[in-house]
């Protein structure tokens, strides 16, 4: 490893801790990591004794038992979860743990498993773990999403590259995306945290009713509750901390009316869901609702997915982002989530976040419903923008503003 790396990493470490999680002192940490990224979580670890820790646990799992046991088990082994588990998070949750969820993605890695089954295992981890998620989708904890480059992941992003160079390439645009390729990385999130947060509170005082979309394929209107509200990817968990749950992040967001969602909306970038590629889908909503879908790859995923659970065929998550962000100006299809839904506009089918609605942390579960709040055991996000995509907003009176043109924002 040469210096200028090893740098970069301690600071994409340091990021992590202090920033992304910022870990507080006598905090416990939990990092759920493949096992691969061994060597990075001892890094980590490091960091977050040296900013006060008070422990810090690691759950480690590694993607190929997940394709071995959807491989050989029976069905009825695919439905059983470690309840002790679910227990031990909800646990952990209620000490004020943060998480730290470092993914190291194999985009391939199911391609050639039955969508079903794999479809019957993620069903029943979402519903062991719905409690916890609760933790999550509400703020209650700190909690980060985090990116570590494997060779099957970086080789899906740069094919003409060998591995060993595609890993380094993948690294390379880590650093870049989440600005830790610069001494002066902490001050310059903090910067950015501050330009999120301007949009957002744009957004906030011309309290749009509806925004209209239009674009290739995508003709649609998304309805808002006026008890919702826009924010940045800046959380305050329940003790007053800030945190910044996705590390890179370029948007800003809220949740949507769950039954104010009518027309077409077509994706620009593929989606990974759960080692799957689902690639050039499209989705008809009436009432809010997906009443017609089509993909050219993945359609058996897509139909899983979309049948989750009642709310899985609502959306939870409506944001914008520029097409112009470091993330888009790289010109590269990372083939993951994190990464691509930071470079476009993009929706979510499934859970909506109580952190998008005005005390929403406070409310009941019915309450939130009398405003249109989705809930599912799901949260997936996809990305629908691109430099051919016009967004307008419309007001109670009628009035139509321009938010977003050829994929970036509209300055006034």
């Amino acid at each position: 490893m040469n210096p200028s790396f090893e740098q970069n990493l301690e600071r994409y470490a340091d990021l992590i801790i202090k920033v992304g999680l910022n870990l507080q002192k006598n905090q416990e940490l939990l990092i759920s990591a493949p096992i691969r990224a061994y060597k990075f979580v001892r890094l980590v670890t490091e960091k977050a004794y040296e900013e006060g820790a008070l422990n810090v646990l690691t759950d480690f799992y590694d993607e190929e038992l997940k394709k071995i046991r959807l491989e050989k088990s029976p069905e009825e082994g695919l439905k059983a979860f470690p309840h002790w588990k679910a227990k031990g998070y909800i646990e952990m949750a209620e000490n004020n743990v943060a998480l730290l969820n470092l993914v190291a993605p194999n985009p391939a890695l199911l391609k050639d498993i039955d969508p079903k089954k794999a479809s019957i295992l993620n069903k029943a981890s979402a519903e062991a773990m719905q409690d916890f998620s609760a933790y999550i989708g509400g703020g209650k904890i700190s909690w980060l999403i985090a990116a570590f480059p494997t060779g099957e992941w970086a080789r899906t992003v740069f094919s003409e590259l060998s591995q060993d160079e595609a890993i380094d390439k993948l690294w390379e645009n880590i650093f870049y995306t989440t600005r830790t390729d610069k001494e002066n990385t902490v001050s310059l999130w903090e910067s950015h945290i501050s330009e999120l947060n301007k949009n957002a509170n744009h957004l906030n005082e011309r309290n749009y009713k509806k925004l209209h979309y239009k674009g290739p394929g995508t003709d649609l209107t998304i309805e808002f509750h006026p008890q919702t509200k826009w924010i940045s990817a800046q959380f305050v968990n329940d003790q007053g901390t800030p945190f910044v749950p996705n590390l890179p992040t370029e948007e800003v967001f809220t949740i949507p009316e769950k039954y104010g969602v009518n027309g077409t909306v077509s994706s620009t970038k593929p989606l990974n869901y759960s080692g799957t590629l689902i690639k050039d889908f499209s989705l008809t909503f009436k009432n809010g609702k997906v009443v017609e879908f089509s993909a050219e790859e993945g359609y058996e995923t897509l139909k899983n997915l979309l049948e989750t659970d009642e709310g899985s065929s609502y959306l939870g998550e409506v944001a914008l982002v520029p097409h112009h962000s470091p993330i888009s100006n790289t010109n590269i299809i990372f083939n993951n989530t994190l990464f691509d839904e930071n470079a476009s506009c993009h929706i979510a089918l499934g859970r909506a976040l109580p952190v998008c609605v005005k005390d929403g942390k406070t409310m009941t579960t019915e309450q939130l419903r009398e405003i249109g709040f989705n809930e599912s055991m799901i949260h997936v996000d996809f990305m629908i923008g691109s430099d051919q995509l016009d967004i307008d907003g419309e007001k109670e009176d009628g009035t139509i503003e321009p938010i977003f043109k050829s994929g970036d924002w509209v300055k006034n």
